[in-house]
C-alpha cells in the first residue's frame, strides 16, 4: 500500500467521510501472443530477462482511475477493448505489468461466478466451499445460510451433488453465494445475462439494494439500461485506454459514438 493511499485511508477514518475505494494507478498489461518460437528460445529469453514486447500484445495503456467508497461505476467498451482485463486486475486475479491497483476492504468478484464449485460435492458443501473461497467465515456462512439457498430458489437440491445440477440451478445458486458475502466492494462482469428473466430481474433489485447499502460497485456489462440504473459515472475504454470518464449519459453517448 502505498503512502498517499494509506494517508487517504487514515484522513477519510478520522473524518468520517468516504475515501477512495479502489485506485487504478498508470497500469499496463500485456498479454503474450501466439508464437511458433521453441521452447528453447522462450526459455533462454527468460533467462536473460528480455523486455521486448514484439511477441506480446498490449491489452492496457497506462491507465489510471479511482473510484470512491459508495460509488457505482460502469466500466465500458467494445469487446477486446481491456473492460474485463482491468475488472480483472482489480479483483486481483491478474496482476498489472506497469502500475498499481490499490482496493480496500473485502473485495467479492461476480466475475467467473461459481469457479469454486465442486460437482462432486453437494450444493451445501459447495456453498460452505465457495463462501470460504470469496472470504467469509464458517459462522457468517451458518449464519447467511438459510437467505443464500432461499435466494437461489433451488429448494430442496441444495443437499444433491451439484453435477446433478441444470446449468440455471448452478448460476443461481453461485450468485447467490457471491452476492452474500459481508464485503466493501463489488466487482461484476455480465452476470447477469444468466439465468431467466425473472431471476435476472431478482438479480437486479438485489444489485440495486446492495448499491444502495453504501457497496462501492464496479460493473463491466453491455446493457445501457442496466448501467443507467445502478450507476451514475461510466469509464469508457476503448483499445486499452480511458476514453472518457464521467456521468453515465455521456459515457454511453461516448459508447456508441455519439460524443
Amino acid at each position: 500500500m502505498t503512502d498517499s493511499f494509506h494517508s487517504a485511508t487514515v484522513a477519510a477514518a478520522s473524518s468520517h467521510t468516504p475515501g477512495p475505494a479502489i485506485i487504478v494507478d498508470h497500469v499496463s498489461k500485456w498479454f503474450n501472443k501466439r508464437s511458433t518460437q521453441s521452447l528453447r528460445i522462450a526459455f533462454i529469453d527468460m533467462l536473460k530477462r528480455k523486455k521486448d514486447r514484439g511477441g506480446q500484445f498490449q491489452a492496457l495503456n497506462d491507465i489510471s482511475f479511482t473510484i470512491g467508497e459508495g460509488e457505482c461505476v460502469a466500466v465500458m467498451g467494445l469487446n477486446g477493448s481491456g473492460k474485463s482485463t482491468t475488472l480483472k486486475l482489480v479483483s486481483g486475479v491478474l496482476r498489472p505489468d506497469e502500475g498499481q491497483v490499490l482496493t480496500r476492504g473485502r473485495v467479492a468478484g461476480l466475475i467467473e461466478v461459481g469457479a469454486g464449485f465442486n460437482p462432486e460435492l453437494t450444493g451445501r458443501e459447495n456453498v460452505f466451499l465457495n463462501a470460504a473461497i470469496l472470504g467469509m467465515s464458517e459462522k457468517e456462512t451458518k449464519e447467511r445460510f438459510d437467505e443464500i439457498v432461499e435466494f437461489s430458489g433451488i429448494g430442496d437440491f441444495i443437499e444433491q451433488e451439484v453435477k446433478h445440477y441444470s446449468s440455471g440451478m448452478f448460476m443461481r445458486l453461485a450468485f447467490s453465494v457471491a452476492i452474500h458475502v459481508n464485503l466493501d466492494v463489488l466487482l461484476v462482469d455480465e452476470v447477469l445475462s444468466v439465468g431467466d428473466a425473472p431471476f435476472r430481474a431478482k438479480c437486479n433489485a438485489k444489485l440495486k439494494e446492495l448499491a444502495g447499502s453504501g457497496i462501492t460497485m464496479m460493473i463491466v456489462s453491455h446493457s445501457a439500461g442496466q448501467v443507467k440504473e445502478l450507476c451514475s459515472r461510466g469509464i469508457v475504454i476503448r483499445k486499452g485506454s480511458v476514453i472518457f470518464d464521467g456521468p453515465i449519459d455521456e459515457a454511453l453517448a461516448r459508447l456508441e459514438g455519439r460524443g
